[in-house]
């Protein structure tokens, strides 16, 4: 490299170096390749003008010759191009609350659900009450790129991706991506790579799958409980709709009108998930992965949630006993929603069972290997549905009926959520939907990291705490992380026993206090 190139180089990274990134920790980590850290931070190599992860098995460079970069966006800013053995757009993705402002959080929840295709900044800034200049701020301040460049290497990184492990053509990778054109597709990946997409794909191991199905190696920070995850997933699982068996979930998916399942198993890679995707619209694609990313909770940084938990002497042997333990998203907000009503006072079991025969009598049949058989129902089929004929007493069927038809009339919207606090109290408007249902649903399909449903009964005897205003009270402490909390103190192994007489003053105190409708007493 001359040096007029090496020394203009540095002179980029001036201000894009310029971030909260601790030089020493990074270090250690890079030295040692942690993979704890891959995807909290990128190194990039002066000499080669290459950024990496921090788990690269390429040759250890001098620290002199690397720099720190907070995101990949803002490694490609400083004119950078991606590794090709470590792979970046592998690496899991940024946990958005840790370090940054609300603002930038959920502007990144945004561009990860539709990019930037819905009138540009300006129009993200507005949904988010600020000016775009000041988003531009906040953006370069925290991540070290602007959101355009975020929501650029975002596509750069899933149509390398696309070309390494699905033999889809490029016409069609361009398209999944979010490129307009062939011909814009092909310039940004050969400005960024140094070659062409043909040849980026003759360097990938070639793969074979029948028409229509993808697979993706999904990466996550060691350490992840998979077997505590899938352990949740497979007590809720909807008959028909989702299967949990050797050590896979599976289920049936409905998108932009569309049919198709998807299957997510642990890899027989480290740190990584395996998902087998069999949908007919190669555009979805991007949302389908983005939205398994988020249902796995693959974003976490579990080191950062266990370091703040710590500091309750109660959740010590919780987090020695089950380290890695993720908050379950889910596939479809709605469904998860109607899943929380159906389990209100009653048990998992129970509600399960009613959410198969609601889904055998009012979802869309649906033929697929492994028994799935239906589609859950779309609020549509719901709003006007005869609920009674499946188990339901007549009130908990009008609370589905009323949030069914909310959802269908464009009153309530689970995709796009800027205002989370504005949300609930919509949800809460819905005669039968309180607090805890509001808070489960915040928890599990908003991802929003410190929702906590007080009102749980499951959650109160764990701590041996007799009102939810008094376990709210102790899980201050436990910010931003209280639905992680929640998880521990559901999955503990040591969770205090309460009889059914002792258990009954919890339960009088919790409906006299918080007087709301539809609270559960049991873990949806």
């Amino acid at each position: 490299m001359s040096e007029n190139v090496y020394v203009g180089r540095q002179d980029r990274l001036s201000s894009a170096c310029d971030m909260d990134l601790d030089w020493r920790i990074c270090s250690r980590a890079r030295l040692s390749r942690d993979a704890r850290f891959d995807g909290k931070f990128f190194i990039a190599v002066l000499t080669t003008g290459i950024y990496c992860r921090s788990i690269c098995r390429a040759r250890t460079c001098k620290e002199s010759n690397v720099r720190y970069f907070p995101s990949a966006a803002a490694a490609a800013a400083a004119g950078f191009r991606p590794c090709l053995r470590c792979r970046p757009e592998c690496s899991p993705g940024t946990p958005a609350w840790l370090g940054t402002p609300v603002t930038v959080s959920r502007a990144l929840r945004l561009i990860g659900e539709s990019g930037l295709e819905d009138g540009g900044v300006e129009t993200l800034a507005e949904r988010l009450g600020i000016g775009s200049r000041h988003l531009r701020r906040l953006f370069l301040r925290h991540l070290g790129a602007t959101p355009n460049a975020v929501a650029q290497t975002r596509r750069l990184h899933f149509a390398k991706k696309l070309l390494d492990e699905t033999r889809l053509p490029m016409n069609q990778v361009a398209a999944a991506s979010g490129f307009g054109c062939v011909r814009r597709f092909n310039a940004a990946i050969h400005k960024t790579y140094h070659r062409t997409p043909s040849q980026l794909r003759r360097l990938a191991r070639k793969t074979d799958a029948p028409e229509n199905q993808y697979f993706f190696r999904l990466g996550f920070r060691p350490p992840y409980h998979w077997e505590a995850l899938l352990k949740f997933l497979s007590a809720r699982a909807t008959p028909g709709v989702e299967i949990v068996e050797s050590g896979s979930y599976r289920r049936s998916i409905s998108l932009n009108g569309k049919l198709g399942y998807f299957e997510v198993s642990l890899d027989e890679k480290p740190d990584a998930l395996a998902a087998r995707i069999q949908f007919g619209d190669p555009r979805a694609l991007f949302s389908i992965v983005e939205r398994i990313r988020a249902m796995f909770d693959l974003n976490a940084d579990w080191s950062s949630i266990a370091g703040a938990l710590r500091t309750d002497r109660d959740f010590l042997k919780r987090l020695d006993a089950n380290p890695g333990l993720r908050v379950p998203g889910c596939w479809n907000g709605f469904e998860l929603a109607v899943r929380a009503i159906l389990g209100q006072q009653i048990t998992v079991k129970g509600a399960t069972a009613l959410a198969g025969r609601m889904a055998t009598a009012f979802g869309e049949p649906f033929a697929a290997a492994g028994n799935l058989t239906h589609v859950f129902p779309t609020p549509a089929a719901l709003a006007d549905a005869n609920l009674a004929g499946i188990g339901l007493t007549k009130a908990r069927a009008g609370t589905i009926r009323a949030l069914a038809s909310a959802v269908s009339d464009g009153l309530i919207n689970f995709e796009g959520i800027v205002d989370i606090d504005g949300f609930l109290r919509r949800l809460r408007e819905i005669p039968g939907i309180g607090d805890w249902t509001a808070q489960y649903i915040a928890m599990r399909a908003l991802r929003e990291p410190d929702a906590f449903p007080s009102g749980d009964l499951g959650l109160l005897r764990a701590l041996d705490i007799r009102t939810p205003r008094e376990l709210e009270r102790r899980a201050e402490a436990w910010r931003p992380w209280r639905a992680y909390a929640a998880m521990y103190l559901w999955s503990s192994p040591d969770e205090p026993k309460t009889s059914r007489k002792e258990a009954q003053p919890a339960k009088a105190a919790f409906r006299h206090n918080q007087n709301l409708r539809g609270v559960s007493v049991s873990r949806a």
